[in-house]
C-alpha cells in the first residue's frame, strides 16, 4: 500500500502540495485576522504563526522540486529563498522580538536570512525566463533595456525612502541600502521576463510574477515607513506571507516545455523603455533625481540604440536570405530551376568552357513516399541531395534540385567525361533499406558543344535520361512497389526481421508488474515486438554506421518512430499499437521525440517499451559498442530514472530482473 501511495503521488504532486498550500492560505487567514482585531492569539503566537505559514509556502516549492517532474532547480531556489527568509524570521522571533527598539542590535542574523533570499529569487526568475524562451541578441537586448529602464524608474520613485536610511554606521547603511537595491534587481529581472516572455509564460509565470510584484511592494512599503519613522506592524506584513504563497501557488501547476516561441522581434519592448528613461530625463531636469537614476536612464537610451542596430541587422541578413532563397530550393538548400536556368544559360553560350548537364530522376522514390510518409520522404531527399554534392564537389561540380525527385548537376568536363560523371551522380542517390530501394536514371548533354542555349539542353538531357528509365527492367520495382505499398499485417517477412522476442517478454513481464490488464498486455507486447519497424526507411549504411551520426542522419533515425506509427496503422486493429510505437523514444523529462511529451503525457505502454529497449540495447552487441552485463545496464537505468525514464517502470524492471 505504502508503495502504491508513494507511485500515485510521484504521478500527481498535487496530492501533497494542495493540501500544504491549504494549509498556508489559512495561516494567511489567520494573520488578516490577527491584524484587523478579530483574533484571540497573543502577540507571540501570533509570529510563530506567521512564520509557520512562510515555512509551509517554502515546503511546496521544496515538495515540488523533490517528486516533481521538470523545473526542479527553479522551485529548489524559489524554496530555499522563502524559507531561508522564513529562517530570518524565526531567528527575530526567538532573539529579538521581546527586546526594546533601542536595544535591538541591527543588522542581525535575521538580515542575513532576509537578504540571502534575493540571489535565490534572481537565479529562480532568470531559470523560469530560460525555460521558456531561447534567447537571441535580440532577446537579450530586449530583457536588458527593459531592466535598466525598470531600474531608472524605481530608483527614482524611492529616492526620497533612500535619503533617510543613509543614516548610522557603515554595516547599518549597506543592510539598509542592500533591501531596496535588491528589490530593484529582482522587480527588474521580474519586466526584463515579462517583456521577452509576453504573454507566453503560462500560469507559472503569472503567478510567481504577480508574487514578487507583491513581495517588492511589501518590501517598499516597509522601508518607506522605516525611512519616515512610520513603520507599524499590520496589514503590511501580510503582503510577504501572500507573495510566498502565490510563488508556492506556482508549483502546483504543470511543468512548461522547454521554450514558448524562438525569438522577440517586438518594437514595443525598446520604444518603451526608451519613453521611461526620457520621461525619467524629463523629471531630472524639472527636480533633481539622484545620479543613479539618471546614469540608469542614460544607459537605458544607449541600449536602445545598439537594440535597433541589431533589429537594423537581423532585417538586412533576413532580405539577404530571401534575395538567397529565391535561387535555393528550402528542402535541400541546393540550387532551384531558376538557378540551373542562370548557370546553365551562361553555361551554353558560344565559346563558354565545356560542360556536362546531368538530369537524374528517382526510382523508387513514389513507393518509399506513399509508404513511409512525407515526412520521412523529405528527409530522404535531404539527404539525397547532400549525397550528391559531396559527390560531384571534387570535380568542381554544381548539384540542383529540379523539383519532386527530380536532380541535376553542372560538372565541368567534356564528352569522355561523360560515363564516369554520370556513374558518380547515380550512385550518389542511390539508397537501400529493408523494404526499399532507390535508384537513379539519369540522362546527360555535353555544352556548349550538343546545345547551344538552357532550353535545348534541358529538353535533350531529359529525353536520354527517359530512355535509359524506359530500358530498365521493370520487374524489380513492380516487386519492391509491391511489398511498399502492402500492409504492416501481411507483409510478414518484411516485418520478422524487426521482431524481438525478448524485449517482447520482457516488456510483457514490466506489464505485468504494473498491473496491466490482459488486453493492455496483448497491445503492449506487440507494440514491443514491432518497435523497430520503422527503421525499415532507414537506410542500411546509416543504421550499421560505426562511426558517429551527423545532424541529418540523425533526423532520419529519430524519424523512425513516427514511421513505425504509419506502417502499423495501415491494419485499422492496430492503432493502439500505432499509437504505442509513435511515443516508443519519448523521455519522461520532455527532451525525447518526436512530440516531446513529458512524464505521464507519454503514454504508459511506450514508457515500457522505452525503459526495456534500453536495457535490451545495452545488453546487445551493436555496431558502435559491445555488451554490457545485465547489472550494468540496470545501473544506468536507474541513474536514468526520473529524467530519462519513468520511476515506476524503472522499479518494476529492478523488481522483475531481480525475480529472473
Amino acid at each position: 500500500m505504502a508503495r502504491g501511495m508513494l507511485t500515485s503521488i510521484r504521478r500527481n504532486p498535487n496530492l501533497v502540495l494542495w493540501p500544504l498550500l491549504a494549509v498556508g492560505i489559512a495561516g494567511l487567514l489567520a494573520d488578516l485576522a490577527f491584524s484587523a482585531g478579530l483574533g484571540a492569539l497573543d502577540s507571540g503566537l501570533h509570529h510563530w504563526l506567521y512564520q509557520a505559514a512562510l515555512l509551509v509556502a517554502a515546503s511546496v516549492c521544496l515538495v515540488r522540486a523533490a517528486i516533481g517532474t521538470g523545473d526542479r532547480v527553479l522551485w529548489l531556489c524559489f524554496g530555499l529563498g522563502i524559507g531561508v527568509w522564513a529562517g530570518g524570521g524565526v531567528y527575530w522571533v526567538i532573539a529579538l522580538a521581546d527586546l526594546p527598539p533601542r536595544d535591538t542590535p541591527y543588522p542581525s542574523f535575521a538580515d542575513v536570512g532576509y537578504l540571502l533570499a534575493y540571489p535565490l529569487f534572481y537565479v529562480g526568475v532568470l531559470l523560469l525566463i530560460r525555460r521558456r524562451i531561447r534567447f537571441s541578441a535580440s532577446t537579450w537586448l530586449d530583457g536588458g533595456v527593459a531592466a535598466l529602464a525598470s531600474a531608472a524608474l524605481l530608483t527614482a520613485i524611492l529616492e526620497p525612502a533612500l535619503v533617510g536610511l543613509t543614516k548610522g554606521d557603515l554595516a547599518t547603511v549597506a543592510t539598509n541600502l542592500a533591501y531596496p537595491v535588491g528589490d530593484v534587481i529582482l522587480l527588474a529581472c521580474l519586466v526584463a521576463g515579462a517583456a521577452v516572455v509576453g504573454r507566453g509564460g503560462g500560469r507559472a509565470w503569472a503567478l510567481i510574477g504577480a508574487g514578487i510584484l507583491a513581495w517588492g511592494a511589501a518590501d517598499s512599503n516597509y522601508l518607506y515607513q522605516v525611512a519616515t519613522g512610520d513603520y507599524v506592524a499590520g496589514f503590511g506584513d501580510s503582503i510577504w506571507l501572500l507573495a510566498a504563497l502565490l510563488i508556492a501557488a506556482a508549483a502546483t501547476t504543470r511543468p512548461a516545455t522547454d521554450t514558448v516561441r524562438v525569438d522577440v522581434h517586438s518594437i514595443a519592448v525598446p520604444v518603451i523603455s526608451a519613453v521611461t528613461a526620457i520621461c525619467v530625463l524629463a523629471w531630472d531636469h524639472l527636480e533633481r533625481l539622484g545620479d543613479t537614476s539618471v546614469i540608469l536612464a542614460l544607459a537605458t537610451l544607449g541600449i536602445v540604440v545598439i537594440r535597433m542596430a541589431a533589429s537594423f541587422r537581423e532585417n538586412r541578413r533576413l532580405f539577404e536570405g530571401a534575395l538567397d532563397k529565391s535561387e535555393t530550393d528550402p528542402l535541400t538548400g541546393l540550387g532551384n530551376r531558376r538557378a540551373v536556368a542562370r548557370d546553365l544559360g551562361r553555361a551554353t553560350v558560344p565559346g563558354a568552357r565545356e560542360s556536362i548537364f546531368v538530369i537524374l530522376d528517382l526510382d523508387g522514390f513514389k513507393a518509399y513516399n506513399d509508404r513511409f510518409g512525407h515526412p520521412a520522404g523529405d528527409k530522404l531527399l535531404r539527404r539525397l541531395g547532400h549525397c550528391l554534392a559531396v559527390a560531384i564537389a571534387p570535380g568542381g561540380g554544381t548539384p540542383y534540385r529540379l523539383g519532386g525527385d527530380e536532380f541535376c548537376a553542372l560538372v565541368p568536363g567534356g564528352e569522355a567525361q561523360v560515363p564516369g560523371v554520370l556513374l558518380t551522380a547515380a550512385k550518389a542517390l542511390g539508397e537501400r533499406g529493408q523494404g526499399f530501394e532507390i535508384a537513379a536514371s539519369s540522362g546527360a548533354v555535353v555544352v556548349p558543344a550538343e546545345a547551344q542555349d538552357a532550353t535545348e539542353a534541358m529538353r535533350i538531357a531529359d529525353i536520354r535520361m527517359y530512355v535509359e528509365k524506359s530500358s530498365r527492367s521493370t520487374s524489380r520495382s513492380r516487386d519492391i512497389e509491391t511489398v511498399l505499398t502492402g500492409t504492416a499485417v501481411s507483409a510478414e517477412t518484411e516485418l520478422s526481421d524487426f521482431r524481438g522476442p525478448r524485449r517482447e517478454r520482457l516488456a510483457v513481464a514490466v506489464g505485468r508488474m504494473l498491473s496491466f490488464d490482459r488486453e493492455a498486455l496483448a497491445v503492449l507486447g506487440r507494440a514491443a515486438e514491432l518497435h523497430d519497424i520503422g527503421k525499415a526507411a532507414i537506410p542500411e549504411r546509416i543504421l550499421h554506421k560505426r562511426g558517429p551520426l551527423d545532424p541529418d542522419e540523425w533526423e532520419l533515425i529519430r524519424s523512425h518512430t513516427t514511421i513505425g506509427q504509419r506502417i502499423v496503422a495501415g491494419a485499422p486493429a492496430m492503432t493502439p499499437v500505432a499509437e504505442l510505437l509513435r511515443s516508443t523514444h519519448e523521455r519522461w523529462d520532455g527532451a525525447g521525440y518526436p512530440d516531446g511529451l513529458l512524464g505521464e503525457e507519454i503514454p504508459f505502454g511506450s514508457r515500457v517499451i522505452f525503459v526495456c529497449d534500453a536495457f535490451e540495447a545495452m545488453t546487445e552487441d551493436r555496431p558502435y559498442r559491445v555488451a554490457v552485463s545485465d547489472e550494468v545496464a540496470l545501473l544506468e537505468i536507474l541513474i536514468g530514472a526520473g529524467t530519462q525514464f519513468d520511476p515506476d517502470v524503472v522499479d518494476a524492471l529492478v523488481e522483475v530482473q531481480a525475480s529472473a
